[in-house]
């Protein structure tokens, strides 16, 4: 059934996290370009003040929370924080990622739970924050960003695909539960999304050997994402390409797939030539594929 994202006017707003840049700014370009006020959740102060100045039109209000989403007692505060703005969520675009890649056992386990915290613990936990006042209001819709590595476990990015691959689940099941009370969830999931973050963690190499028809781009995925948020579908893949790839991922047994990936991984074997800030200052950006 056709139905429409929640458009009610203030105090009702989007909520995007990740909003610094890559996949998460998008989506509140497109969410401002289609009207709806937007509340902007990053680390970074001056990228989100920057975006909500270029967004902010007659009519349309946008604005600027930094919050470091690994930290619980900084996200404890947003409810808060959004109603000192005097506005409610009504869309909840949870679009905040991080990555490492490399062997699991050279990266610094502080980093590795930190992508655990960010791709999964926070989105669950904003999930817990706003659904409940969605479906009080018998209205809302949350978009969760997931990934194509979702969908299979990936060796050197495996901390990265099991958060994406939980988040999946809790997405997929979240889907049934709110949807009597009109509430929409979709789990977006993309491919390879070149963004800053690719060069921070080491990928930049990998993805210039990518052939252009299996790069996607930032705003088709956030745009795809939104459309199919309006008419609440369970997951959602924003290239025919990458659907195929899922169908074909989803049938094919994991111990195939990870013999393949033995004899040739796209990621890189080791931790040794990633810059040695990398893992935190990527925390603070939307990841590839996220």
């Amino acid at each position: 059934m056709t139905r429409r994202l929640p458009t009610a006017p203030p105090p009702s707003a989007a909520l995007v996290t990740g909003a610094s840049s890559g996949i998460g700014a998008e989506i509140a370009t497109a969410l401002a370009d289609r009207g709806h006020e937007v509340v902007l959740v990053a680390r970074r102060r001056d990228r989100l003040e920057a975006l909500a100045g270029r967004l902010s039109r007659p009519g349309i209000r946008v604005h600027a929370l930094p919050c470091d989403l690994t930290d619980e007692a900084a996200r404890r505060e947003l409810p808060d924080a959004v109603a000192g703005l005097g506005l409610e969520v009504s869309i909840l675009c949870n679009g905040a990622g991080a990555g490492i890649a490399g062997d699991f056992t050279t990266a610094p386990v502080e980093r590795q739970v930190d992508v655990v915290r960010l791709d999964l613990e926070a989105a669950v936990d904003l999930c817990g924050r706003f659904v409940p006042g969605m479906v009080h209001r018998r209205s809302g819709a949350v978009l969760n960003v997931c990934s194509l590595l979702s969908i299979v476990p990936m060796p050197r990015m495996a901390t990265y695909a099991a958060s994406k691959a939980a988040l999946l689940s809790f997405t997929e099941a979240l889907h049934a539960e709110p949807r009597p009370h009109g509430v929409a969830v979709t789990a977006l999931c993309p491919g390879t999304v070149p963004t800053e973050f690719m060069d921070l963690a080491g990928l930049g190499a990998a993805v210039q050997r990518m052939p252009a028809w299996a790069l996607e781009d930032a705003r088709r995925v956030a745009e795809r994402g939104l459309d199919a948020l309006a008419r609440n579908r369970r997951v959602a893949v924003s290239s025919a390409l990458y659907g195929a790839a899922v169908l074909s991922l989803r049938s094919l047994p994991h111990a195939l797939w990870l013999r393949a990936l033995r004899s040739g991984s796209p990621f890189p074997d080791g931790w040794a030539d990633v810059p040695a800030d990398a893992g935190s200052r990527a925390l603070a950006r939307s990841s590839w594929g996220s």
